[in-house]
């Protein structure tokens, strides 16, 4: 059966401190939300439920390895990191990664990390830069997954590498890098490949609709705030404009950039002015 995902749905899911969240099913929505019919998630629920248990078959019969992600995600279902078109649209929407098989290395993450967390593993994204890596325990190890690169289990050396490659040369691991990344954060920077590309094709409709979902992931957020503002004046949706940089300014108080503050208000005072 279709469904028609009101952007409530999304807020409610992301409701609470953002820390543990059913990434699967937000990510599956804010697929539904980028397009203009209703959409089955039936069958993308189903698909995803039969590689987990899958990966628990396989876990009963050799053990609990994190390489066996790799072995279900790659090997057996065939996905993989796309690097020859990385700047499509497709790689950051969920739906379309499980239909083609192929997406960035965030996007394959959510299906990673839900098969973990469907075995009782504990998973969560990581801080390291640039490039989204996963860190999964099991049996009390803790090992950091590469969902991008077919599920590879990277020890220390090659991470160090992988680093170099983004950062240069000279660049070493630090431990900030491993940091746990809130489930929360995770679906932001899924959403915020569509923004950014939507916005580098000047879609500035298309990227204001990608920013009413982030808002929907994280409401209080202030860059996101002080963004809608700027960009719904910029389609000249005021009272869209007047009620982000109102909830800025409630949500920074007194303890806002300054600077940043006062262009808000000043921005505000204009539109208000528009109005009359």
């Amino acid at each position: 059966m279709t469904e028609a995902i009101p952007l409530a749905q999304l807020r409610d899911l992301c409701a609470g401190d953002g820390l543990r969240l059913d990434l699967l099913e937000a990510a599956l929505r804010m697929g539904a939300l980028r397009g203009d019919r209703p959409v089955d998630l039936a069958p993308f629920r189903q698909h995803v439920a039969a590689m987990a248990e899958v990966m628990a078959k396989l876990v009963r019969h050799r053990g609990a390895k994190p390489d066996l992600l790799g072995e279900v995600m790659a090997e057996a279902y065939a996905y993989r990191g796309d690097s020859e078109t990385y700047d499509d649209l497709q790689n950051a929407d969920l739906l379309r990664v499980i239909e083609r098989r192929k997406g960035l290395p965030v996007a394959l993450s959510i299906l990673y990390l839900h098969l973990a967390r469907a075995q009782g593993w504990p998973a969560e994204g990581l801080s390291f830069p640039a490039h989204f890596l996963i860190r999964v325990e099991v049996d009390g190890a803790r090992h950091v997954v590469d969902p991008f690169h077919d599920g590879a289990v990277r020890e220390s050396h090659e991470l160090r590498d992988l680093l170099r490659k983004v950062m240069g040369p000279d660049a070493g691991l630090d431990p900030a890098y491993f940091d746990p990344v809130p489930d929360r954060d995770v679906l932001l920077r899924l959403e915020n490949n569509i923004r950014l590309r939507l916005a580098k094709r000047d879609d500035w409709t298309g990227a204001a609709r990608s920013l009413d979902r982030m808002l929907a992931i994280a409401p209080d957020r202030p860059e996101l705030l002080f963004e809608a503002g700027q960009l719904n004046a910029r389609l000249d949706k005021r009272r869209a404009a007047i009620s982000a940089f109102e909830r800025f300014l409630a949500v920074t108080g007194g303890t806002g950039d300054p600077a940043l503050r006062q262009r808000a208000s000043a921005l505000l005072q204009e539109l208000r002015r528009g109005l009359n």
